[in-house]
């Protein structure tokens, strides 16, 4: 049986670790915690160097091939090496351009990887260097990326590794398939000569095809690397939490592909957040018109909507006219079917009708697809956009703020949506953070509304994350600030947050429809219209909003 050896990055020179007879094998982290990781490592390192640490430690790996494709790999390379129980490590330099210095390079360190594997085989028993076998390995890894190629309509997943665990996600939740171009992704080295030359394969190793995004030499008239491949309906920028290279690399893509889908999604290499990735890749799919199938009927009497939130579930009931002729708004509670089973239950008895008498129910929010009640499940993205164009046909953004998270979504003409931004790494600026805050003022939120709007100094909050806003907010209640001015602070905090969620999908024209609990909050409206220099259009079914969307999807072929 053949020694194996690792690796996480496509730039790492497998064909050498093949020509000396070791087998190599990608690494796929997924870990559900880093207690190892947590333990050795700086509590700052990035969820996927951790998810690395904790990989290797748990499968006991003992052989692995680094490139220093960013500080974190260095970091990866530095704990393991510490360790000292590693039979074989090596963190290889990697240039970011492709000129013949930067070539010359990559050749010097291909040379220092060869020693290091030559004395590992002497160890282990493997065969000497064989460009043969390289050559054949080469042969063998093109043709599987060719094998990768989506021919036909597809979506694309860009940037950095995202694994199988996302990939599987996307082909579950997409109707399309997903062609993997992340960093981690399909891989083609274009080396054609009869022998292997290390030189060349340098060269070869640099520009292989896609190309990594973290490459300087990325042309903008290459297809892939611009997300504009003929069959290519939409872009899935994938990037890790926390990252801000990342971030940049998704202004860069946006600006490349015009105005192309693209969704930007991070993770933290575990399987957490997933009820929000969810949302958002279903958004997506309804974005790119290709949702789950709909079962198609006619000659509805009576649909449901249900949305099921983090902080409350709303019921929704429509006539065959379209008229809301029942409706409720009740907590969530701790269990979200439980929580859909009352609303339904009491939006039925405001209507004066029965279960039985609903023709088609639709489920949306992060428990639409638990709550077993429904015939079709759609993300609140949608919903949203659907209600709030039903209310407001003028309507041309749509701004959610809910108890979990805070949405932007841009609407066509037509009431489709065509972009959207979320809040995706804390409960900063989103119903939660009043309720946290109104808790610690010792208010109800409507007291707490109505208290904000008679401010009269400005206060700065100048944290967004709810525990330590919560202390900034503890300090000022000491030094005898008063509460409407601490909560004026707050409003203008929060409204920040949404009008730079705005700004990252431009000016649009059109209304821009508030919807969603915090609508109802004066103060936070008032700083928000400010901020973003426009009246706001409320409606007064606002905050069921996405339950109207979610009937109406019912009630449609």
């Amino acid at each position: 049986m053949r020694s194996k050896i690792y690796y996480i990055c496509k730039y790492a020179p497998l064909e050498l670790c093949e020509g000396y007879g070791f087998e190599t094998e990608k690494l796929d982290p997924a870990p559900s915690a880093f207690d190892c990781a947590e333990s050795c490592m700086h509590p700052n390192i990035c969820g996927y160097g951790k998810a690395v640490v904790e990989e290797v430690n748990a499968k006991g790996i003992k052989a692995l091939l680094l490139t220093d494709c960013c500080d974190v790999c260095r970091r990866i390379y530095d704990v393991l090496k510490a360790k000292g129980d590693m039979d074989f490590i090596f963190l290889m330099n990697l240039p970011h351009k492709s000129g013949d210095a930067d070539a010359a390079l990559l050749e010097s360190e291909l040379l220092r990887l060869k020693i290091d594997l030559a004395r590992y085989a002497a160890k282990t028993g493997e065969a000497s260097f064989s460009g043969e076998r390289a050559l054949a390995f080469i042969k063998e890894q093109n043709e599987k990326g060719m094998a990768q190629i989506v021919k036909g309509p597809h979506v694309s997943l860009t940037g950095a590794h995202g694994g199988s665990v996302l990939k599987k996600l996307l082909d579950e939740r997409l109707a399309v398939p997903v062609q993997d171009d992340t960093c981690s992704g399909r891989r083609i080295v274009g080396y054609n000569a009869d022998r292997f030359d290390l030189n060349l394969y340098a060269r070869a190793l640099m520009t292989q095809s896609p190309v990594c995004r973290r490459m300087q030499f990325e042309s903008d008239d290459n297809p892939v690397a611009r997300g504009l491949e003929p069959d290519t309906l939409g872009t899935i920028c994938h990037t890790m939490k926390f990252c801000d290279y990342y971030s940049f690399q998704y202004k860069t893509l946006r600006e490349r592909i015009g105005d192309k889908p693209l969704l930007k999604i991070e993770t933290d290499s575990t399987p957490q957040s997933s009820g929000q990735l969810k949302t958002r890749i279903d958004a997506f799919g309804e974005t790119l018109g290709i949702p789950k199938a709909m079962t198609k009927e006619k000659n509805y009497r009576y649909t449901a909507g249900i949305d099921s939130g983090s902080a409350s579930t709303d019921a929704v009931i429509l006539d065959a006219d379209k008229n809301i002729v029942g409706f409720s708004i009740l907590p969530t509670g701790a269990g979200a079917m439980h929580g859909a089973e009352k609303a339904l239950s009491l939006a039925l008895e405001n209507a004066g009708l029965r279960k039985e008498d609903i023709d088609k129910i639709v489920t949306t929010g992060y428990g639409r697809d638990t709550v077993g009640l429904s015939d079709l499940s759609v993300t609140e993205i949608s919903c949203h956009a659907k209600g709030a164009h039903h209310l407001c046909p003028a309507a041309r953004t749509v701004i959610d703020i809910g108890g979990q998270d805070s949405k932007v979504i841009r609407l066509d003409d037509n009431g489709n949506v065509v972009n959207f931004v979320m809040n995706d790494k804390c409960a900063a600026g989103t119903g939660r953070f009043l309720e946290m805050m109104a808790r610690t003022l010792e208010l109800s939120l409507p007291e707490m509304s109505e208290l904000g709007l008679k401010w009269k100094k400005d206060v700065a909050i100048s944290s967004m994350c709810t525990v330590f806003a919560e202390s900034e907010v503890v300090s000022l209640v000491a030094q005898n600030t008063a509460p409407e001015d601490i909560i004026h602070g707050l409003n203008e905090a929060i409204a920040g947050k949404t009008a730079g969620l705005a700004a990252r999908l431009g000016k649009a024209d059109g209304d821009i429809v508030m919807t969603g609990g915090v609508s109802q909050n004066r103060g936070v409206v008032d700083s928000l219209e400010k901020k973003l220099g426009v009246k706001l259009v409320i409606p007064k079914e606002a905050q069921i909003c996405g339950a109207l969307g979610a009937a109406l999807y019912a009630m449609e072929e």
